[in-house]
């Protein structure tokens, strides 16, 4: 197997990092789209994210990775083995990286039934799909805008429910979908229909560094992990595992994360005034949001938070405004809630690790 990249040696790029940890810690949050030039470390980024990732525990012998602590969620071949009365055991295994050729189609995406099998045998045959592989793992859509609309509505559908149910002919199978979507896409190359980009929760507009200095470390690091991949990793081993250690409690917080009716209407009245269409917007800040706060080490949300997680969910879905200037960042966004909300919003002293870069940019860091 190849040697991985470390996603903390990937310089600066923060906004893209910062989106893809979030949706780590939340795959709920429904994914991210990152539009820039080539050459911008962007399937560099989601690769290596996916190798940092900790451990996931899976039911045993499941082609689908259920998880078993919740049974509710588990896919029809765990139900039937449960139902005949077997004691379902645990293993854990790597988080999955799976790439989807352009080329897919439905089918490949979804999986298939044998309804001939069904109709002679009285079994059901589900041939799994990339949405089964990619549960509970990462998937990874290169030149996302290239793929037939209808199988990016289906991986969207997916995605948004966390669950794949196939019907043929009156037989149906189902099987969890939980994944981190990861679409990357050249503008210059076409883009997504507006119903389709509207889709993926958060968007990310990244370009080649412009420093000098930032330049020759992106040189030198590449070069060194081309001359020793395994000395390189080493290098960063200590960083990589402090990030992954810190998804992981974030995972485990973010379900008690907390807001308040203020923070709701804080959310509401940023996207009112920005004209959003829609309200799908309101609930990708809100989920980012409880994501950052979480991996923060905390269990409730402040402006700061809502601030960053609109930083990632507006820019695509803005016809015209504000957002079209490249130069509006969190700060603006967070004075923006602070004149709408008509006071000092909660939590501006609060010191966030949201900043995933050290001043080199190479690792994640506590402001």
């Amino acid at each position: 197997m190849p040697a991985i990249y470390p996603f903390t040696a990937v310089v600066g790029q923060e906004r893209m990092r910062r989106a893809l940890v979030l949706n780590a810690v939340d795959p709920r949050i429904g994914g991210v789209l990152i539009r820039g030039e080539r050459g911008t470390a962007k399937s560099t980024a989601a690769r290596a994210l996916a190798a940092l990732l900790p451990s996931v525990k899976t039911v045993e012998n499941c082609r689908f990775g259920c998880d078993p602590d919740r049974p509710a969620t588990w896919c029809t071949e765990c139900r039937d083995r449960t139902a005949a009365g077997e004691q379902l055991k645990s293993v854990s295994r790597h988080t999955a990286f799976i790439n989807l050729p352009v080329s897919a189609t439905e089918d490949r995406v979804v999986g298939t039934l044998d309804i001939e099998k069904a109709i002679q045998k009285g079994v059901r045959a589900f041939e799994p799909g990339v949405l089964a592989a990619a549960n509970r793992g990462l998937l990874y859509i290169d030149e996302v805008n290239l793929l037939d609309d209808h199988v990016v509505d289906v991986l969207l559908d997916a995605a948004a429910m966390g669950v794949n149910n196939v019907e043929r002919e009156g037989i149906s199978f189902t099987h969890p979908a939980r994944f981190i979507l990861v679409g990357t896409m050249n503008p210059e190359e076409g883009d997504l229909r507006p119903q389709l980009l509207d889709r993926f929760a958060l968007s990310v507009e990244i370009r080649g560094i412009r420093d000098a200095r930032e330049r020759v470390t992106i040189m030198e690091r590449n070069l060194a992990f081309e001359a020793d991949s395994v000395a390189f990793r080493k290098e960063f081993e200590g960083k990589e595992e402090e990030l992954s250690e810190q998804i992981e409690k974030g995972r485990h917080l973010v379900d008690q994360v907390t807001h308040t009716k203020q923070n709701l209407l804080s959310i509401a009245a940023l996207t009112s005034s920005l004209n959003v269409d829609g309200h799908r917007s309101d609930l990708v800040i809100l989920k980012t949001a409880r994501a950052q706060a979480a991996f923060d080490g905390r269990t409730s949300i402040t402006d700061r938070d809502i601030a960053l997680a609109a930083e990632l969910a507006l820019p695509h879905r803005l016809k015209s405004g504000p957002f079209q200037r490249e130069e509006m960042g969190m700060e603006e966004l967070q004075e923006r809630i602070e004149q709408l909300s008509g006071g000092t919003p909660s939590g501006t002293n609060q010191q966030s690790t949201s900043e995933l870069g050290d001043e080199d940019s190479s690792s994640p860091k506590k402001a």
